[in-house]
């Protein structure tokens, strides 16, 4: 019980931060400035469900490969640094918002997002936690939808319905923080627990991951500097939002 409430706890946290202008969010941003943002939510939840169900299964296989814990564990660690740098890099629509199937909003919202998660940050994140907490399947599931299910639901309701400029920069750094911090206390552990190696050469190892992660850091926020832009969707529709005549005024 103890365990599958750490595993929620930590998939939660994992997927919101992980989810915080990642393309998903964005995306459900984008229908929700053409579909009641309840479709939106729903085809969201049932894409995720289907979605991450399908990582947890995929990292609950690589657990069972018993000679390679020591390999899963520093992958999974290492992950999480790279998380952190995908973060500053950022996401962008391609296309996404605007497919359509003839089956109304929630099955295109939840077949948008379905492909748009494939090899997505939240659904790689997805794996590396049920490598984590291979005893925690349902945990991981629920925990991870839940994040979801919370991100997309403040991108809609700060970025559409209140039209308010979400702090995107702000949050992806905090997150790619958050992201490399885990990586590192989770990469010296492998190294101190399951390696078991000298004080020396975890000090020389874990400098060597943080130069290097400092460099890639480095470099993609100043190209992240030099494009930035708005979410062209979300912005246009608080545009027409805000100038369209109020009800009180006729």
């Amino acid at each position: 019980m103890y365990t599958s409430l750490v595993a929620f706890l930590a998939a939660v946290g994992t997927v919101v931060l992980a989810e915080m202008g990642d393309k998903t969010q964005l995306l459900a941003m984008a229908f929700a400035t053409k579909y009641k943002a309840s479709k939106v939510m729903i085809g969201v939840f049932i894409a995720t469900v289907l979605n991450h169900g399908l990582a947890v299964a995929v990292g609950n296989f690589i657990t069972h490969f018993s000679g390679a814990q020591i390999w899963i564990s520093g992958i999974a660690s290492l992950s999480f640094i790279f998380f952190g740098l995908w973060t500053i890099r950022g996401d962008k629509l391609e296309g996404e918002e605007n497919r359509t199937t003839k089956f109304g909003p929630v099955a295109t919202v939840a077949f948008a997002f379905f492909l748009a998660e494939m090899g997505d940050k939240t659904q790689l994140a997805t794996i590396a936690l049920a490598t984590k907490f291979p005893t925690s399947p349902a945990g991981i599931l629920i925990g991870t939808t839940t994040g979801m299910l919370i991100a997309d639901g403040i991108g809609i309701i700060i970025g559409v319905v209140m039209c308010k400029r979400i702090p995107e920069r702000t949050i992806k750094l905090v997150s790619a923080c958050l992201f490399i911090l885990f990586g590192l206390i989770g990469s010296f552990q492998v190294a101190h627990d399951d390696l078991q190696m000298g004080t020396g050469a975890i000090i020389a190892a874990m400098a060597v991951i943080i130069v290097i992660t400092g460099f890639a850091a480095y470099y993609l926020i100043k190209k992240d500097n030099a494009n930035r832009a708005e979410n062209a969707d979300v912005a246009e529709y608080c545009k027409v939002k805000i100038q369209e005549p109020s009800s009180d005024t006729e």
